[in-house]
């Protein structure tokens, strides 16, 4: 069993191919590297050294990427399938973000890969006759630099839907009611601005909690 997983989120890592890279489809399983790479709409091939830690891999992989509902190894043989997702045409001005700094390195290696609105697919929660984005911020960013009016979505069904609806009212508290919206910040500052706010933000709502309040 996998002890520890991680999504490799940057765009430069040598144990990875670019275009796995580009679909964050990238992870490191005990320090070890696994990748789940999409070869179609709904599919993907995972490799890695460890075929038991397959399913872990997976699991992460779908937290981000809900639509692959169909995964192979790379003799071509099923490992595991899921229900398929119904995928839908949403507005740009629909999306409510639950995400307000945009890193404009990531912002700029996103658009090298992004071809057409079918290269963008979010998971969404519905929210007040819109949907919250989970996800994929950098990728609605690049849509609207990219001068794309609509975009592709799903609904995303997982444990967090409280707090991406306290992330969602945390970006309209800032004015980001859309992804026209988004505050563009370097790749530092990002780091800097985006990490601090998500730590002060659950150390709040520990603290909270456990205060009962």
């Amino acid at each position: 069993m996998a002890r520890d997983i991680q999504r490799i989120n940057t765009y430069e890592d040598s144990r990875f191919s670019q275009r796995v890279l580009f679909q964050h489809g990238a992870f490191a399983v005990d320090g070890d590297p696994y990748e789940a790479e999409i070869v179609d709409r709904n599919t993907a091939v995972v490799r890695g050294g460890d075929p038991t830690n397959y399913p872990a891999v997976i699991e992460l992989f779908r937290f981000y990427s809900g639509h692959i509902n169909r995964f192979l190894d790379q003799t071509g043989r099923l490992i595991q399938e899921f229900p398929e997702k119904n995928i839908f045409h949403v507005r740009l001005e629909t999306f409510q973000p639950s995400q307000f700094y945009i890193d404009q390195e990531k912002l700029a290696a996103v658009k090298t890969f992004i071809r057409s609105p079918e290269d963008i697919i979010i998971p969404v929660t519905p929210w007040e006759g819109r949907y919250i984005s989970q996800d994929g911020h950098t990728r609605l960013a690049a849509a609207v630099e990219l001068s794309f009016d609509k975009v592709y979505a799903f609904i995303s069904e997982n444990e967090t839907v409280d707090w991406i609806q306290k992330f969602a009212c945390e970006a309209q508290r800032r004015k980001v009611f859309t992804p026209f919206d988004f505050i563009k910040v370097s790749h530092q500052a990002y780091d800097d601005l985006w990490n601090r706010f998500c730590d002060d933000f659950m150390n709040q709502a520990t603290a909270a909690i456990e205060g009962g309040g």
